[in-house]
C-alpha cells in the first residue's frame, strides 16, 4: 500500500536551527540556488501530497519544503504560543538563509497559504511569486465546514472541541489508537481514486493517515487554533508579487469565497477555479493544476 515516486531516493534531509532556538527539519530536492520552489505544506502534508507537482517541475526546480514546527521531524519551542504562522514563516526565512538562496516561488496549499502569504510579507524580497492552493487568508475555523455562509456559533464550538480533546488525556489516547484502524482508510482510498480517476490518490490517503497518526496529536489540533488566530486580509494589498490563486468550487474546508477575496484584495492576483473540485485539486486534477502552475511561472 505504498507508492514510491522515482525521485524519493534524490531528496536529501537537513536540520536547522530556528531563530528562537527550534530544530528545524526541511527537506531538499535538485541543487542549485537560482531557480527554486519552496512548497508549504498543508496541516500534516508532506513532499507525497505534491507529487503531481513535483513530477512536472523537477529537475528544472529545486523543491525545498519542511516540517512545521512541533509535527513529525521538527521539535516545538517550549512556549506553545511559539506555534504561530509568523513563526513557521520565520523557519522558512532561515531554511532559506542557510541554502543561500535569494529568493524563491513560494507554493502554499491549504495551511500554507497562510503561511506563504505571512511570508511574503514579511520577506517580500525572498518571494519571487506565489501560487496559492485550496487555502484562506485567515481565521479557517470561522469559515471551514461553511461552503455558502458563515455559521457564527461554529467557530467557538469548534475551539471548545478541540480544547476538550487536547485536555482530556482518554481523547488523547483514543486518537492515538486510530492507527490500528488505518487498514479501513485504504478501501476509501481506493473508491476516491476510482471516483476521481487517479489512482495516485489512495496512497497519498494512506500515508496522509499514517503521518498524521503517529505525529504529536495535541501540536496538531493546537496547530488549527494557530490558523484560525491569524489573518492576512489587512495586508493582502500591501503583497505585491504576481500570485496565482487556485480552488475548487467545492472545498469544504477552505471555502471558494475566501479564495476569491484573496483574488479581489491583491494588486497582481489571477486565478484558476475548478468547479467539481474540492479541498484536494491538485490530486483531483493533477495535469490540470501542475499545467497552470508551470505556465504561471515562465
Amino acid at each position: 500500500m505504498e507508492y514510491i515516486p522515482f525521485w524519493q531516493d534524490k531528496v536529501v534531509q537537513k536540520t536547522i536551527i530556528s531563530r528562537d532556538g527550534v530544530p528545524i527539519s526541511y527537506q531538499s530536492l535538485g541543487a542549485g540556488t537560482d531557480r527554486v520552489i519552496v512548497l508549504a505544506n498543508g496541516l500534516g502534508g508532506r513532499l507525497y501530497v505534491w507529487e503531481p507537482l513535483i513530477e512536472k517541475m523537477y529537475p528544472e526546480y529545486r523543491i525545498i519544503t519542511w516540517d512545521y514546527r512541533g509535527l513529525f521531524e521538527s521539535e516545538v519551542h517550549s512556549k506553545i504560543r511559539r506555534l504561530s504562522i509568523t513563526n513557521h514563516a520565520e523557519d522558512l526565512a532561515t531554511i532559506l538563509d542557510k541554502e543561500e538562496i535569494k529568493n524563491a516561488v513560494i507554493i502554499g496549499w491549504s495551511m500554507g497559504v497562510q503561511v506563504s502569504l505571512e511570508f511574503a510579507y514579511l520577506f517580500p524580497e525572498k518571494a519571487k511569486k506565489l501560487v496559492l492552493i485550496n487555502g484562506t487568508y485567515g481565521h479557517a475555523l470561522s469559515t471551514g465546514f461553511q461552503p455558502l455562509v458563515r455559521i457564527p456559533w461554529l467557530n467557538r464550538y469548534l475551539h471548545e472541541l478541540i480544547d476538550l480533546v487536547k485536555n482530556t488525556p482518554i481523547f488523547l489516547y483514543l486518537l492515538e489508537q486510530q492507527k490500528n484502524l488505518k487498514p479501513l482508510i485504504w478501501p476509501v482510498g481506493i473508491a476516491y481514486s476510482y471516483l476521481r480517476g487517479n489512482g495516485k490518490i489512495k496512497y497519498a490517503i494512506n500515508q496522509y493517515v499514517s503521518d498524521v497518526l503517529s505525529t504529536d496529536i495535541s501540536n496538531y489540533l493546537r496547530l488549527f487554533q494557530e490558523l484560525d488566530a491569524h489573518s492576512a486580509y489587512h495586508y493582502l494589498r500591501e503583497i505585491k508579487q504576481p500570485t496565482l490563486v487556485i480552488w475548487g468550487d467545492l472545498d469544504l474546508l477552505t471555502p471558494a469565497y475566501q479564495s476569491k477575496e484573496i483574488v479581489r484584495k491583491m494588486r497582481n492576483a489571477k486565478y484558476v477555479r475548478f468547479l467539481l473540485g474540492t479541498h484536494f485539486v491538485l490530486l483531483e486534477y493533477p495535469k490540470e493544476v501542475s499545467k497552470h502552475v508551470a505556465d504561471f511561472l515562465r
